[in-house]
């Protein structure tokens, strides 16, 4: 059986009533999700680490003591098992929390917060390269739009994709409700290969050629 370990990513103020807001799953809806998920790692016995991003008082979002920064309170009335405050993407890099794993013996982490492509997506590559099992709540997480001098992404195909890329190698991405089942059933949640997952997609496109060649 994992060892998990449930961590919450940089659920602040700023990605739901400040300037950063998230888009895409709906906030509300992944507040929810957030707050279940922590609900049922309480009821597990799993350890709950709850991360904080903080910027410089300069910063136009997560300065530190302004409203933006603070936790929400679907996160902060519940509470958590330990607390880290970072101030890069990644929660495992001048944080400790590498020494916490390993001192509580976690094998698996179980990640959940904002923002999917962000902090999530290199929290998640920093687990897998460290040899942890990671698990990604979609539906427990959520993306923003992006338009810069490259391009135009909406919320809804960044998190898509980002989803779609963990599921290939980097962690087993499942809703909350199946993370739950999964836990409480001791069910181990399906993992893919990259190797997999193109060889599925070539299949579908020569399926959709062959349809339309007919």
């Amino acid at each position: 059986m994992p060892h998990r370990a449930l961590i919450v990513i940089d659920v602040q103020n700023d990605y739901v009533t400040g300037d950063l807001p998230i888009e895409y799953p709906d906030v509300a809806v992944s507040l929810r999700n957030i707050g279940l998920a922590m609900d049922a790692a309480r009821e597990s016995g799993i350890p709950v680490v709850v991360v904080q991003n903080t910027a410089p008082p300069s910063a136009p979002i997560f300065a530190q003591g302004t409203p933006g920064w603070e936790l929400h309170d679907a996160v902060r009335s519940r509470g958590w098992d330990h607390y880290i405050e970072k101030r890069l993407p990644s929660a495992f890099v001048g944080t400790g929390l590498a020494a916490w794993i390993a001192e509580h013996g976690i094998d698996t982490l179980v990640v959940a917060g904002y923002m999917t492509h962000n902090c999530d997506d290199t929290t998640i590559k920093h687990a897998f390269d460290a040899g942890l099992a990671v698990e990604f709540l979609s539906d427990a997480s959520g993306s923003l739009g992006y338009e810069n001098r490259v391009g135009r992404a909406s919320a809804e195909e960044i998190h898509r994709v980002f989803c779609v890329v963990q599921q290939s190698r980097f962690a087993a991405v499942l809703t909350t409700e199946e993370w739950i089942r999964a836990v409480k059933s001791g069910a181990m949640p399906e993992r893919d290969s990259i190797y997999g997952s193109n060889r599925r997609a070539r299949q579908s496109r020569e399926l959709r050629r062959s349809t339309m060649e007919v």
